[in-house]
Order: structure tokens, then sequence, then C-alpha cells
């Protein structure tokens, strides 16, 4: 198995004219950026004060803004192209989330892989990783099988066995696959490499549901 690649943190300029939700992203990939470096550095006072000043007075401008109705945007952009508006606002792995991690998803087959930077806001005891952002990249990655099998369903078990320390600030992949199925049960199983080596594993139970109970909040992975 070939290592992970490196992974670049996501810091999309504002362009004037970028369609809204583009620049949506850009402003959470922003917001997650100066989460890390405040986790990770030691500003003073000055830079610190200027910080408390300068979100307390956007926090004031956005909350004053129209409600986000993400069912809405979600259900609208999925019965006109397959894709869901208000999606990447989900927590975990939502590029238009500001608390999410930095993921990128792809496709080997039935296999779902995802590279991830678990950068220094996640981070537990010194250079690791918080075992619950760990399980929480996990629930994420596992929805994409789900998806990728075109069942409606919500996890139903997660269950997570670390076998090493997980860095922070270090490339990892986390793999997952359907295993095999129990009338409504749904089994997963997954696992997080670094450098080569398999240091997390989880096993998932999803359970599926009525697609019309599922429409009430569609998942267009």
């Amino acid at each position: 198995m070939a290592p992970p690649r490196a992974l670049t943190a996501v810091r999309t300029p504002y362009i004037p004219g970028m369609p809204t939700e583009a620049t949506r992203s850009a402003a959470a990939a922003s917001l997650r950026d100066l989460a890390h470096a405040f986790a990770a550095h030691e500003a003073d006072d000055d830079v610190l004060v200027r910080i408390t000043e300068a979100t307390r007075a956007l926090t004031a401008e956005v909350d004053a803004a129209p409600a986000r109705d993400r069912l809405a945007l979600m259900r609208r952009g999925f019965e006109a192209s397959g894709m869901g508006l208000g999606f990447e606002d989900r927590a975990v792995g939502g590029a238009s989330n500001p608390t999410s991690v930095d993921l990128a998803v792809r496709y080997d087959g039935d296999e779902i892989i995802a590279d991830v930077v678990l950068r220094r806001a996640f981070e537990g005891a010194p250079g690791r990783a918080h075992g619950g952002m760990v399980a929480a990249a996990f629930d994420d990655v596992t929805g994409f099988v789900i998806a990728q099998i075109q069942e409606p369903a919500f996890t139903g078990e997660l269950t997570v066995r670390y076998l090493a320390p997980v860095p922070v600030d270090e490339p990892l992949e986390l793999r997952a696959r359907l295993d095999g199925r129990e009338r409504r049960k749904l089994f997963i199983s997954g696992e997080v490499i670094s450098d080569g080596e398999v240091i997390a594993t989880c096993r998932a139970i999803y359970i599926t549901v009525d697609p019309g109970v599922f429409a009430q909040a569609p998942d267009p992975r």
C-alpha cells in the first residue's frame, strides 16, 4: 500500500464575483486556519485583543443576517441537480463549516479513501489528535459508503479501536468499505493509516430507513 500523500490546507482567497457558496467555503477555510493558528502559537495580548474585538464585531454582523435554512437549501439543490446546497455545512467534513476537518474523499472501487490532516486545534494529548475527533472523522467517512451504495441510512453504532497515537499536523489516510448486511443493518469497517501503518480501526453499524423519511434531510454524498 502506498503511503498517504501530503495534504495542503485549503486557503481560498476572496475574489469579488465568486459564487456565494464558494465565498462561504473560503470564509470557513479562513476561520479554520485562524483556529489552528490560535492553538499552535503564543500570540501576544495585543493580537488577542484585536482578535476578540474583530470576531465580536463580525459575529454581530453575521447574527443580524437572515437565517440560513440548510434543509430547504439541500432539498432545492438535490431536486435540481442531485447535489444538495448546504451539504458542505455538515459537521466534521463540510468545507463550508468552520469547525470541520480538512477532508478530501475519493473512491477506489468499493472502497472509500479520505486524505486528512488533523491540525492543532484537534490536539488532545501533546502531539496526538483527540480520540473524539478521530471517531468523528470515521463517522463522516463511513457515511460515504452509504452514499456509494445509495441506500438511506443513519449511524446506529460506531466502535473505534486506537492501536497507536494518531498524530496531529501529519497526513493521514482513512479507508472504509461495506462488509455485509443483515436485514436493515449495514456493517462497515475502516482504518486510519499513518506512514503505511494502521493506527486506528472502526466498525460501524448503519440502520437503513424508509427513503420517504430520509428525504426529510437528503444526503447527496
